[in-house]
């Protein structure tokens, strides 16, 4: 049976041994006076409530935690299963990977989820399927798609908006005279992520086959996570230098653009955990950010990074077929390609996308399921 016991002169209330402070519970209150019922939208301020906040009663009913504030005599419920979710009274379990997400090396191959273009139009089920296999991987293909330009829009359509850069709505991966990308030639290229030279980067890129007749040209893709993981329990102070110092890149390669950003390789919250991966060696410019006594460390840790990154246990490798494409988390999942080249052609269409709608559509569809 749960018990309530309110503690430190009323600041503090225990639910069975998960502490929430009284102020915390008045500012999140769920009722019509504090949280708009129709969009859960705040109604109030910080400033609208009293300086010092105290719980003068409290008692369980059913699945309810009634609670009645002072000096406001104000009275609330939340649900027991409410407080549970939001409880932040935890030992800190050192966790440095978001919630929901699971790295992957190249065991995951085979199993690499896929999804359905015309049945995920269709079938919540099977969207909400292939949502949570991109927010849980990073990466997910898709088939069942029309050979045909501008046919990639159509999977951006099920979650969000496309973002358009100054590479157009989308752009065009096949050979060209002159490329302004290396994107755009034969070569091969390392694992990386797209566009660390803007700032907020895309954060999920869509690529899909149109032609793939050409010899080689495989796509590729590393779980940025994984690597970070590895370096963390391999090198903890080299961890430590390239998530504390800027690196910088950028992109000049079009007429009337000149790109640049300052970020670290490996973004972490202030609570450690991991939030972005930003590795791109085309896209690289001098380091100026590291104190000339941690640069050579800073290289040394950069360099096993790259290692970790080349190590074929750590890719996927895969070569995708005309109405096939793929999707890849930009903050995380690092993609590359073999090169290629003799007869034949190769042709995929590309185009960027926000994360956060596909976690918006993703939790609502999860919400109603």
């Amino acid at each position: 049976m749960t018990q309530a016991i309110i503690e430190a002169d009323g600041t503090v209330l225990n639910l069975d041994g998960a502490r929430y402070h009284a102020l915390w519970l008045r500012d999140n209150a769920l009722d019509p006076d504090t949280r708009d019922p129709a969009n859960g939208q705040r109604l109030i301020t910080l400033n609208d409530l009293p300086a010092q906040v105290t719980l003068s009663d409290v008692a369980v009913e059913e699945d309810v935690l009634r609670c009645t504030f002072a000096p406001e005599d104000k009275t609330v419920r939340f649900p027991l299963s409410w407080l549970s979710a939001h409880c932040y009274d935890r030992a800190d379990d050192d966790r440095l990977l978001p919630p929901g997400v699971e790295t992957w090396t190249a065991d995951l191959g085979s199993a690499l989820f896929s999804g359905d273009l015309s049945a995920m139009k269709t079938d919540r089920g099977a969207l909400r399927d292939w949502l949570a296999a991109v927010r849980r991987h990073g990466v997910a293909k898709v088939t069942g798609m029309r050979a045909e330009p501008q046919e990639l829009f159509e999977i951006v359509a099920l979650f969000g908006y496309v973002r358009e850069t100054n590479y157009g709505r989308h752009f065009e991966v096949r050979t060209e005279v002159n490329p302004v990308n290396l994107a755009y030639t034969g070569l091969g290229l390392q694992a990386h992520t797209d566009n660390p030279y803007r700032d907020p980067v895309p954060t999920l890129q869509i690529l899909a086959c149109l032609e793939n007749s050409a010899t080689g040209g495989e796509n590729m893709v590393v779980d940025g996570f994984a690597v970070t993981e590895q370096l963390r329990a391999e090198d903890p102070a080299g961890f430590d230098l390239l998530t504390r110092h800027t690196a910088r890149f950028s992109y000049s390669g079009s007429a009337g653009v000149a790109l640049t950003s300052r970020r670290p390789v490996i973004e972490t919250a202030p609570d450690g955990g991991l939030q972005a991966i930003r590795f791109n060696a085309r896209s690289a410019a001098p380091l100026v950010d590291v104190p000339f006594e941690a640069m050579e460390g800073y290289y040394r840790a950069l360099r096993r990074f790259s290692e970790l990154v080349d190590d074929p246990a750590m890719q996927i490798t895969f070569k995708l077929a005309p109405g096939e494409a793929f999707i890849v988390d930009n903050t995380r999942v690092l993609h590359a390609r073999k090169g290629y080249s003799g007869a034949g052609h190769r042709w995929l269409q590309g185009c960027y996308a926000d994360r956060d709608g596909l976690l918006s559509t993703l939790a609502a569809l999860e919400a109603t399921s």
